[in-house]
């Protein structure tokens, strides 16, 4: 086996067209004892042509490697059979892998033509073997999910009423931090009609129950909740054994089955994620095994599944939650394209609710980015006018397409300045904004040269852009207050921006006269190009520097 290693390492080296002209010649030459030394080739020329070649090259080194399929040597037909679908079997690979599942006595050889016809084994695979048992219940699961994925894709219906719906749990599920907001547009949501209730609150997450038949496009009204998932049981089983059996019985559960059957097009099929706990390969296949069992009907399939069905672990037990996956998020129809760092999207919603409404709202994002804060806040209405600046001509370019595809009928003034600079956007008087709302850079994927003058700078421009009344909304990554006595704070709540907390704050530009204007304190960072107008996501963590006693009252709510 090192030998065999050994040999595939120096062979990778090599290139595709020298493996098949040089080697696989050689190979082919050689009595059976040298070909059993040499039979790294096999693997070397599948990993090789897999990634490179042309259709016909492919087509070649496919042929090829059915030939070996009739070897004497078993290892060598091994070897074949797992170099197959790297380039992409066609039908007569599938049935020669068939052929050799059925005929062979040898269990390892068998095992593998099994877990080649996980990846290649399609509608002739089932007819051939069915009912003959000759087929692992895990590569039938995968082989029909692959059928139904390529015959039938499928779709979730957001308009389909769910009529069984008593006792039904919905968890909303947001960042930790921005709960009150999901609650408090839930709560709004039901004061105008939405068929729900609201149960509970806790970390990360707003419990509803259904109160009247309802359709998926009631829930994504909503606009701030990251994902949404209906509640299929709450394993509290001792032991992983009978935990696992307990989750696949909720996976399958009439419950469950109804759901899908109702809100789904086409074939169920189903993505299991152990949320938080990253790749449980063992422990899905296990689960996805046994539910598969008890309802052949509902597949797992990890590629482009419709549903996925995650596991949330708490003292409590094991939350079994089945989640539709909509690509694209009926929510975010606007959203053409984006910047490798823009805002999470339910970030920029729950930022637009927490910016108010007021009437004629004049806005102003300074790290425009993609545009999610100003399209959020135009679809909430009262706005005037919008204007973004960024330094980046793509991101601006990306805002201005996300702009008009949202079709708010809000005029729109976009330029390419540094936020020090807001005489540079047309139409940005001082005093002329009433809402300023980004998310700016924070500080790690884009170093700030001073992130403490960068965001002194940030105050400062701000304060001289707002009128009285209006209203600074954005997130804060350092423990730090403006210096201009007009800016109050009116609200704070510290968020997980993704792996880090950040600080979500609203500051109020009060009526009281400002100190005579002066340049910013680090006006000449724009020029010295130490700080980035483009924006940066809830994974970018911020420069904190050392405690500093907060002076300033805390607003309703905050920690």
């Amino acid at each position: 086996m090192r030998s065999d290693k050994d040999l595939y390492r120096r062979l990778r080296v090599l290139a595709p067209e020298q493996l098949w002209t040089e080697e696989v010649p050689r190979f082919n030459r050689a009595s059976p004892r040298e070909r059993m030394a040499g039979v790294a080739v096999i693997r070397a020329v599948g990993v090789a042509f897999a990634g490179t070649g042309t259709a016909r090259q492919k087509a070649d080194v496919r042929a090829w490697l059915v030939g070996l399929l009739h070897d004497p040597a078993e290892k060598i037909r091994r070897y074949a059979m797992a170099a197959l679908p790297k380039i992409g079997a066609g039908p007569d690979a599938e049935r020669e892998v068939i052929g050799l599942l059925k005929a062979s006595t040898i269990e390892r050889e068998k095992a593998f033509a099994g877990r080649a016809l996980d990846k290649i084994g399609g509608a002739a695979t089932l007819e051939a073997l069915a009912g003959s048992r000759t087929l692992p219940g895990k590569t039938e699961q995968k082989v029909r999910a692959r059928v139904a994925r390529q015959e039938q894709p499928g779709a979730v219906r957001l308009d389909r009423p769910v009529g069984d719906f008593h006792g039904l749990r919905i968890h909303l599920r947001c960042r930790r931090g921005l709960e009150e907001l999901v609650r408090e547009e839930a709560m709004e949501s039901i004061a105008a009609g939405a068929p729900f209730r609201l149960l509970d609150m806790r970390g990360g997450c707003v419990a509803l129950e259904a109160a009247a038949p309802f359709a998926l496009a009631d829930l994504f009204r909503m606009r701030c909740f990251g994902t949404a998932g209906f509640v299929l049981g709450l394993v509290q089983e001792p032991g992983p054994a009978r935990a696992a059996r307990a989750v696949a019985a909720a996976i399958v559960s009439p419950r469950s089955r109804d759901l899908l059957g109702t809100l789904t097009d086409g074939p169920q099929r189903y993505r299991l994620d152990f949320v938080n706990r990253g790749h449980q390969r063992a422990a899905v296949q296990n689960v996805a095994n046994l539910a598969y069992a008890m309802c052949p009907d509902i597949l797992n399939d990890p590629r482009r599944a419709l549903w996925s069905v995650d596991l949330h672990e708490s003292a409590r037990g094991i939350s079994v939650e089945l989640r539709p996956r909509l690509s694209p998020d009926p929510r975010m129809f606007y959203r053409t394209d984006d910047v490798a760092a823009a805002s999470h999207p339910p970030l920029a919603a729950c930022m637009a609710r927490l910016a108010g409404t007021m009437a004629d709202d004049v806005v102003w994002d300074p790290f425009c980015g993609s545009g999610l804060e100003l399209v959020e806040r135009a679809l909430r209405g009262g706005v005037r006018h919008l204007f973004g600046s960024d330094i980046s001509a793509e991101a601006l370019a990306i805002a201005q397409a996300n702009l008009a595809a949202a079709k708010t009928g809000v005029p729109v003034t976009l330029a390419g300045c540094d936020f020090r600079r807001p005489a540079r956007v047309p139409g940005l008087m001082p005093g002329g904004a009433t809402l300023v709302i980004t998310n700016p850079p924070l500080g790690r994927r884009i170093r700030l040269a001073d992130p403490t003058a960068f965001f002194t700078d940030f105050f400062a421009t701000a304060a001289r852009v707002l009128r009285p009344g209006g209203r600074l909304v954005f997130t804060n990554p350092l423990r730090l207050e403006p210096r201009d006595p007009t800016l109050s704070l009116a609200y704070r709540r510290t968020v997980d921006l993704g792996g880090f907390d950040c600080r979500l704050e609203v500051w109020r530009k009060t009526a009281a006269p400002a100190p005579a204007e002066s340049p910013p304190v680090n006006a000449g960072a724009a020029d010295r190009g130490d700080a980035s107008g483009s924006r940066r996501d809830g994974r970018d963590r911020g420069p904190r520097p050392g405690p500093a006693r907060d002076p300033r009252p805390r607003a309703p709510g905050g920690r």
